[in-house]
């Protein structure tokens, strides 16, 4: 059964620490270990319950990732650095209860709504709509594993190579997956909750992939920061995810990912940089550890 992100990703209050926060986050957003979007949402939330103030609309945040974060308990501190009649500033750090080190670090910007220009200067690719366009398997490209985040969401193919069935031609460093929740992640307004986001932004390596072609050395990418820019609300479910890999150069790559709904809004804007590692030889021959 698909995920909900909402339930695994609910925070709780301890009322003896002010501003100490718990989850239990479930090994259903796993890759290998839990997507750094998902923990970078398990922040926001906590966030979110220490402003208590529905107004204030997530604008941006940024997330360091220190340390892997495993499945299972986590704790949050959170200190409102600034709480405004326009905006408010909020840093988290969320580590695990189960492992050593410092796990993440978020800051982030809230914001009221309130007049100003309203225009979107850029345009989504052209590519198939979702239900034109062609259903991705989404197994790790160099085995038989499919990584958990995946059973949570359809996937489809807008842009580049089903490079994840097989071997592929390289080219322009772009990539573009429709994505839906299949447990929709929707807010009583019956709007697309933001916070979801954060898991489908850290989704930029297949760029780079796209880039390389075939014959390369298997690896993995993982995150070691993630910023995410809040733009529009949408009451759709499908996310064009459209990722674009500027520069690769000394095991490192800095990527950018636009995220717009079916009706053409911008939805959100991130950029990342991504460290890479060879795949461990378990994964290699299709087997999970």
């Amino acid at each position: 059964m698909p995920a909900d992100l909402a339930a695994d990703t609910a925070v709780r209050a301890l009322d003896a620490s002010p501003g100490w926060y718990v989850a239990d986050l479930p090994p259903n957003w796993d890759y290998r270990t839990p997507s750094g979007g998902v923990l970078m949402t398990l922040a926001l939330r906590a966030m979110q319950a220490e402003l208590a103030d529905p107004a204030l609309r997530i604008c941006s945040a940024t997330t360091l990732f220190c340390s892997p974060v495993p499945a299972g308990p986590v704790e949050i501190q959170v200190a409102v650095l600034r709480h405004g009649g326009a905006a408010a500033q909020v840093r988290a750090a969320l580590s695990s209860t189960l492992a050593p080190g410092p796990g993440l670090e978020v800051s982030a910007t809230f914001a009221r709504r309130r007049e100003g220009f309203d225009f979107t200067d850029a345009v989504p690719p052209e590519v198939p709509p979702p239900d034109e366009a062609q259903e991705l398997a989404e197994t790790v490209p160099f085995a038989k594993v499919r990584p958990p985040f995946f059973e949570n969401l359809d996937s489809r193919l807008a842009l580049g190579d089903d490079w994840w069935q097989g071997p592929w031609e390289g080219g322009e460093a772009r990539y573009a997956r429709w994505l839906r929740y299949r447990v929709p992640q929707r807010l009583e307004s019956g709007l697309l909750d933001p916070l979801a986001l954060c898991p489908v932004a850290d989704t930029m390596p297949p760029a780079v992939v796209q880039k390389l072609g075939r014959g390369f050395k298997p690896f993995v990418a993982p995150s070691l920061d993630l910023t995410v820019h809040f733009l529009d609300d949408t009451p759709r479910e499908w996310l064009l995810v459209s990722a674009y890999c500027r520069r690769a150069l000394g095991g490192i790559a800095s990527a950018d990912v636009e995220i717009w709904d079916d009706e053409r809004r911008l939805l959100a804007f991130g950029t990342q940089v991504m460290i890479f590692r060879r795949l461990a030889a378990g994964l290699l021959d299709g087997k999970p550890g």
